[in-house]
């Protein structure tokens, strides 16, 4: 059964990745008009997916956050959920990196670096609990697919991505 106390927290790790969001978004304000000037591989997805997949996979990091977090707290699980909050950073950076500062090589170098951190994420997740670092795998697998897509985009528009 879930206590009060455990709806408290996991509200707060829902606060704690959504906030994460929210800072990337206001880097991602012009990001319509900036993504459709771009040279788009064939295999690029339609903007309007990324809002959907995006608040789906942040809902999805704060329940694995908030697993992790009921097997003894931050002072158990330091190192996994440090992990977590190293990575929400890194992702909130790509965006001002990519659409906001238009430097595709060091947002490439971001979204790498996103990728180890959340690699590290879900297996130090999954040590404390299976389930929360299964969460994680969906989100591994899109910023898979978003580092293909930011590499091909900075090496096909080199004038607005340099």
């Amino acid at each position: 059964m879930i206590d009060k106390k455990q709806v408290f927290v996991l509200a707060g790790w829902f606060i704690v990745s959504f906030a994460a969001s929210g800072v990337g978004a206001v880097a991602s304000v012009q990001a319509k008009s900036f993504y459709s000037q771009l040279v788009q591989p064939a295999w690029a997805p339609a903007p309007w997916l990324f809002g959907p997949v995006w608040t789906l996979l942040f809902g999805l990091m704060a329940i694995a956050a908030w697993l992790v977090w009921r097997h003894g707290g931050f002072r158990k699980n330091r190192l996994a959920l440090s992990l977590f909050i190293v990575q929400l950073a890194v992702n909130s950076s790509w965006s001002w990196l990519f659409f906001a500062w238009q430097r595709g090589a060091m947002a490439f170098v971001d979204i790498v670096l996103l990728w180890i951190l959340i690699a590290a994420t879900a297996a130090a997740f999954w040590r404390v609990r299976p389930l929360a670092g299964a969460l994680l795998i969906p989100y591994l697998l899109w910023v898979s697919f978003a580092m293909a897509l930011n590499y091909s985009l900075w090496q096909s528009n080199p004038g607005i991505l340099g």
